[in-house]
């Protein structure tokens, strides 16, 4: 009993201390993007390379307080049935919430813009705009795989959590708030038929913006979906008792 009161103490230490790295790999993230205009081209290098070593140092140590709180865990709930099962659906909660890395089973979509589009082959009476991936191509996908079951999906390495946002900002795409371009790709954990048969059915998503942008869509046994590296925040909600 003593030593499973001393490994959930030590477990509550290593949540501290993955809050608090959290919090500074956020604040690190945000420095990146706010550099003064006083800076010259070499000045500007350097921040940005130091900046971006700080980011990497902070996500490191992130990982390893992760994997020390999972060990921490599992000795504390070896040998308990019912603490084994609080385990387990810690586990299936971080899954969900898309706080681990996952693999299985799925499909790979990719999405890209037209190269063969120009003002002379797409016709004065065309928008040539159509042939480029817009951010709401890219979130019809999501939910259509969403809708299908999918249990995890990512684009272009960024996790779709539930508060994931996919915007336009001018040309630019951002997913998470982070920038990403074309080619879009799209994996999705899940019935790899069930998927595939969403997004190609007769009437599908797929099928329409087919005729103006490249698609391409594969199903395969084994696809990775990385974990979300932001922060969860909440402002409205409350506990009810």
């Amino acid at each position: 009993m003593n030593r499973i009161k001393a490994a959930i103490v030590i477990g509550i230490s290593c949540i501290i201390l993955t809050i608090a790295i959290i919090v500074q790999l956020n604040t690190v993230k945000s420095s990146n993007s706010v550099v003064g205009v006083q800076f010259n081209d070499s000045e500007l290098r350097d921040e940005v390379l130091r900046a971006k070593e700080k980011y990497d140092n902070t996500t490191r140590e992130l990982d390893s307080a992760e994997k020390e709180l999972a060990k921490v865990r599992e000795s504390a709930t070896a040998n308990n049935s019912e603490l084994e099962q609080t385990e387990d659906q810690i586990k299936l909660n971080n899954n969900l919430l898309g706080l681990t890395k996952l693999e299985g089973q799925g499909v790979e979509v990719t999405l890209k813009d037209d190269p063969n589009a120009t003002p002379e082959t797409v016709g004065v009476f065309e928008d040539i705009s159509n042939h480029i991936v817009h951010y709401f191509d890219v979130m019809y996908i999501v939910n259509e795989l969403k809708n299908a079951g999918a249990e995890a999906i990512s684009v272009n390495g960024q996790r779709i959590v539930n508060t994931t946002s996919i915007t336009c900002v001018g040309n630019v795409i951002k997913v998470n708030d982070e920038k990403v371009g074309s080619p879009f790709v799209i994996k999705a954990i899940g019935f790899p038929e069930m998927l595939a048969s969403s997004l190609t059915k007769g009437g599908g998503y797929l099928q329409y913006i087919n005729g103006y942008i490249v698609t391409d869509i594969k199903k395969l046994d084994k696809v990775e979906i990385p974990k979300y590296t932001g922060a969860f925040q909440s402002k409205y909600m409350k506990t009810v008792q």
